[in-house]
C-alpha cells in the first residue's frame, strides 16, 4: 500500500488551478431553479421582511422584467407560487383559469416561448382560508385532511396549470395518491407531456418558517406534521419516492436540502436513474442571509459551500432563492 512519503495528498491542493482541475462537484448555472412569488393584489414587487433580497411580485410587465433580467443572468428555470386575492374552504382560486398562477405563467409563456422551462408549485395551503394541503373535514370534535377527496382538487389545479403552459407540475402537498391522479388527469386530457416534479420527501421542518410569513400560508389550526414527514426518519423517504415513481412521477425532490443531505444522498442512490431535486428552503436562506448581515460569515463562499454540498450529495437540480446570486459568483469564480 502506497503511503506517506510517497503519497501526499497536498500535491493537489497546491493552488487553486490544481484544485480546480481534480475538483469532485462542480455547480452549473443549468443546475440551479429560482423560486419567485406571484402576488394578484399588487402592481409593484413588495420587499418579504423575513426573506431580504426576495420579492413578492405582481403578474404583470414587473414580473417579466424581473424574468427578464434573470433570464440574462443565466437563470433557464424558474418556479411559481402564487399569493391570491381571496381564499375559500375549497382553494378554488387556485384551479381559477384567471388565478393568479394561471395568468402568470401565460404572461412569463407569451414572452419567452420556451426559453425558459416554467414550473408550477401545485397545493391548496395558499389558496384555502385553513391554510392546508387539501380539503379539511370537522369529525368528532377534531379537524381531518381529507386525503381522498383533496386529490380530486390537486388534479383539477394541475390540469390549469398545464392549460396555461406550465412545463412541469410540482405536486408539493404530500397526500398519498397525488401524483397519480396528476397524472391520470393530464394525460386524461391529452398533457401526456407535461412533468411531474413530485415534493416526493418533504418533512414536516421549521425551516418554512419564512415561506408561510411570504405567501400567507400559515395553517390557521394544527399543524402539517400529519401529512407531511417526521424529521427523525430517513428510510421512509424510500418509501415515498418509489411510490411516486409508481405513480408517474418523472423528476423527484428531497425538502428541504442544506439540513437533509443524507436523505439526499440515500433517495439518489436507490434512485439514480431519476433525477432529483433538492429545495433549499426559505428558513436556510434566511438563516444565512441574517449570518452574513450581520457580518458573521462570508456570504458568498457560505452560500456556494452549502449549494456545492447539495450537488455532492446527490442532488441534480438545486431550488435556491439564491439561484441569481449563484450564477453570478460561478462567473466570477468560485472561491475554494
Amino acid at each position: 500500500m502506497v503511503t506517506f512519503p510517497f503519497l501526499r495528498p497536498r500535491r493537489l491542493r497546491k493552488n487553486k488551478l490544481v484544485r480546480d482541475l481534480v475538483a469532485e462537484t462542480t455547480l452549473f448555472q443549468d443546475d440551479l431553479v429560482l423560486p419567485i412569488f406571484i402576488k394578484e393584489s399588487i402592481n409593484e414587487p413588495e420587499q418579504i421582511t423575513s426573506m431580504p433580497g426576495v420579492y413578492r411580485y405582481p403578474p404583470n410587465d414587473k414580473l417579466v422584467n424581473y424574468v427578464q433580467d434573470s433570464y440574462e443572468n443565466g437563470i433557464r428555470s424558474i418556479i411559481l407560487f402564487g399569493i391570491p386575492s381571496y381564499k375559500d374552504e375549497i382553494a378554488s382560486s387556485a384551479y381559477d383559469k384567471n388565478g393568479v398562477i394561471q395568468r402568470a405563467v401565460k404572461i412569463i409563456k407569451d414572452s419567452f416561448k420556451d426559453k425558459i422551462i416554467v414550473i408550477t408549485d401545485e397545493c391548496t395551503d395558499e389558496y384555502t382560508s385553513h391554510g392546508h394541503c387539501g380539503l379539511v373535514n370537522y369529525n368528532n370534535g377534531c379537524y381531518v385532511i381529507d386525503n381522498d377527496e383533496s386529490l380530486k382538487i390537486h388534479a383539477k389545479i394541475a390540469l390549469s396549470q398545464a392549460e396555461a403552459g406550465a412545463d412541469i407540475i410540482a405536486p408539493s402537498s404530500m397526500m398519498d395518491g397525488v401524483v397519480k391522479a396528476i397524472r391520470d388527469a393530464l394525460d386524461g386530457a391529452g398533457y401526456n407531456d407535461t412533468l411531474i416534479m413530485s415534493y416526493s420527501v418533504k418533512y414536516a421542518s421549521i425551516m418554512y418558517g419564512p415561506f408561510r410569513d411570504a405567501a400567507y400560508s400559515k395553517p390557521a389550526f394544527g399543524d402539517r406534521r400529519g401529512y407531511q414527514m417526521d424529521p427523525r426518519n430517513a428510510f421512509e423517504a424510500l418509501k415515498e419516492a418509489r411510490l411516486d415513481i409508481e405513480e408517474g412521477a418523472d423528476i423527484l425532490m428531497v425538502k428541504p436540502a442544506h439540513t437533509y443531505l443524507d436523505v439526499i444522498r440515500l433517495v439518489k442512490d436507490h434512485f439514480p436513474e431519476y433525477p432529483l431535486a433538492a429545495y433549499h428552503v426559505s428558513g436556510e436562506y434566511s438563516m444565512i442571509k441574517a449570518a452574513a448581515i450581520n457580518g458573521w460569515i462570508d456570504e458568498r463562499t457560505a452560500v456556494l459551500e452549502i449549494t456545492t454540498a447539495i450537488k455532492r450529495a446527490g442532488a441534480d437540480l438545486i431550488i435556491t432563492y439564491y439561484a441569481n446570486d449563484i450564477v453570478r459568483w460561478i462567473k466570477e469564480g468560485v472561491p475554494f
